[in-house]
């Protein structure tokens, strides 16, 4: 083990989905997506505090999320087990990112906490190893440490960098909390254009646009309020959700084409402007 550090405060950025295509399903009933992430200036902070005693502890539990449940403690507990650390931590969380937004939230924070803790504890582990932690949380946790825009197959977990042009986003936040496994039990899996989400793994010319996300339509039917603000944001610039709901997105070249767009926000929406990342702001965190 390396050198052991006593606190950190540290981002977890949210992520967008610049497009989503569902393109099979496994025998295990998951889903296969091909997606883009983007990662932007928009997201949670996460304070640790080193604990000598081995206990794993959030000091600010989330309303509605029990600790068995809570990513961030699952995160320190698997990082714990697997390297036999004797060492414990306290966590507290900024939360800004909205629960069930498709924002990522959950997932950025646990592998926030795991690129934390693999510091914090000393453990050494290199940022491969912790992806394939990362995957054992959920199949978003990879792609926030592995620290790239990425273009993603699989459940999400098989990934390739990608330069994604800069950009600026106007972020809503539908007051609506998308379960995903309703969403894809939802899904009409027969009439999917499968063939048409075909991407060749040679990606350097994807286009983005009119790109699409095949849960929009579930979701817009199953929350009409995610409907209502992609109606309201499409007046300006195409609308698309982001991940399985039920926040929406739309692009913007310039920060001051995003800022106009967003002074017409009704009273009754809420929402964010925020600049596309080039890549993971703890992209060059120490790790092996």
């Amino acid at each position: 083990m390396g050198n052991i550090t006593n606190s950190l405060t540290l981002p977890a950025p949210a992520k967008l989905n610049l497009f989503l295509h569902v393109v099979g399903r496994r025998a295990d009933g998951y889903h296969l997506l091909q997606t883009l992430f983007r990662f932007i200036d928009f997201g949670d902070t996460l304070h640790f505090t080193l604990r000598e005693d081995g206990m794993l502890r959030r000091t600010d539990a989330l309303d509605g999320v029990p600790q068995d449940q809570d990513l961030c403690l699952r995160a320190a507990r698997l990082l714990q087990q697997t390297c036999g650390c004797a060492l414990g931590v306290d966590i507290s969380l900024e939360k800004r990112i909205p629960m069930g937004g498709g924002l990522g939230g959950g997932s950025s924070d646990a592998a926030t906490t795991l690129l934390a803790l693999n510091h914090m504890w000393g453990l050494g582990l290199s940022r491969e190893r912790l992806q394939e932690l990362g995957l054992l949380l959920g199949a978003d946790v990879p792609v926030f440490v592995f620290g790239e825009n990425a273009y993603a197959e699989g459940v999400g977990e098989q990934l390739q960098t990608y330069a994604v042009p800069d950009a600026w986003y106007v972020v809503l936040f539908p007051p609506a909390h998308v379960a995903t496994a309703e969403v894809f039990a939802h899904l009409d899996f027969a009439n999917l254009e499968l063939t048409k989400g075909l991407i060749s793994r040679k990606i350097s010319g994807l286009s983005l646009q009119s790109q699409r996300n095949d849960l929009q339509s579930v979701v817009c039917a199953l929350y009409p309020e995610v409907a209502r603000y992609l109606v309201w944001l499409g007046q300006f610039s195409q609308a698309r959700m982001s991940g399985s709901g039920a926040c929406v997105f739309s692009e913007f070249v310039t920060e001051a084409q995003a800022l106009a767009v967003i002074e017409h926000l009704p009273s009754d929406m809420r929402g964010v402007v925020a600049r596309g990342l080039s890549q993971h702001p703890l992209r060059d965190f120490a790790v092996m």
